[in-house]
């Protein structure tokens, strides 16, 4: 028996029903993702990845924040079943119903189909976050909050490696803390590759791994994020500006927007994803993880040493 045979074999015995068209879809780099049909309904499986270095309340919360976004008006994948243990497929896994869509960068940004949905883009995605930011999380096992800064301070330093750009980074960060404007779910990792959009706009907001309490900006200033504009020239997911998805935000959401305030949260965002790529790499280059994949992650650190010189200039 093959490994997808055996895997086909433990959802059957985990849903009930009839597994068929089992495959495993690309992407992800801390989990599996698996195209399914159950019965007569298509599913998604998500399964952790093994050595995966994970951040955020992981597959607990997500499973428990999926009801909850859905209850806010956010769009989400209906959740079908959740094993955080990993009793049923040797790893904490979840199941979810299958939602047609595009999460590909480049497809979004050029193709004519989505033409529309680039139009709505600013709209659609203020109103998903303040749905988000408004979810009543007290009861969500851990998540957890804390000061990002000191936090990843604390991983760097860890690796005993010298990046200056980083170093730099830190010391304006501290120099420049904003007061927050609010404490809140955060979904941590907003940004095109985690969005799900049709030709009519965006239907789905997906992995919410890295969930966490904090200030409702940190979303909006991953979103501004340069690594996440996929070579896009504009700063908003390489589609929109800042001042529209700062005024949709603030009509969706009755917040004001601080632009100084989301761009230290950038700052920051540039620089966690420097550093995430680092924790990627270390999974492969000590053999946790063997994966081309993530070995081609730990060549983007310098691009973020790149982009916090530019913002910092």
């Amino acid at each position: 028996m093959t490994d997808v045979e055996a895997l086909a074999r433990q959802l059957e015995s985990w849903l009930g029903e009839p597994v068929a068209d089992l495959r495993r879809l690309t992407g992800g780099a801390s989990r599996e993702t698996w195209s399914f049909t159950a019965g007569e309904h298509r599913r998604i499986l998500q399964r952790d990845r093994a050595g995966a270095v994970r951040t955020g309340g992981g597959m607990p919360a997500e499973a428990a924040l999926l009801p909850l976004a859905h209850a806010a008006g956010v769009p989400v994948p209906a959740l079908i079943a959740a094993d955080v243990t990993g009793d049923h497929t040797g790893s904490p896994s979840m199941v979810t119903a299958h939602v047609e869509g595009e999460t590909i960068a480049r497809r979004i940004q050029r193709d004519d189909r989505f033409a529309a949905a680039r139009r709505r883009f600013a709209a659609d995605v203020a109103a998903a976050l303040a749905g988000i930011h408004a979810v009543e999380h007290e009861e969500v096992p851990g998540l957890v909050g804390g000061d990002q800064v000191g936090q990843f301070r604390e991983i760097f330093d860890a690796f005993g490696e010298p990046h200056p750009a980083f170093e730099l980074a830190f010391r304006w960060l501290e120099q420049h803390r904003p007061v927050s404007v609010g404490h809140g779910l955060v979904h941590g990792d907003f940004r095109l590759g985690n969005l799900l959009l049709d030709e009519d706009g965006l239907v789905a907001v997906l992995d919410w791994e890295l969930a966490h309490v904090g200030d409702p900006m940190e979303d909006l200033g991953w979103l501004c994020v340069r690594a996440w504009r996929f070579g896009g020239d504009l700063p908003v997911g390489g589609l929109g500006t800042r001042e529209a998805l700062f005024e949709a935000y603030e009509a969706s959401s009755g917040s004001s927007v601080d632009p100084e305030v989301v761009r230290w949260w950038e700052v920051l965002g540039t620089l966690k994803w420097g550093i995430m790529c680092m924790i990627q790499v270390s999974s492969h280059l000590l053999g946790k993880a063997r994966s081309v994949e993530l070995a081609a992650i730990g060549r983007r650190v310098c691009e973020n040493e790149y982009d916090l010189m530019e913002l910092l200039r």
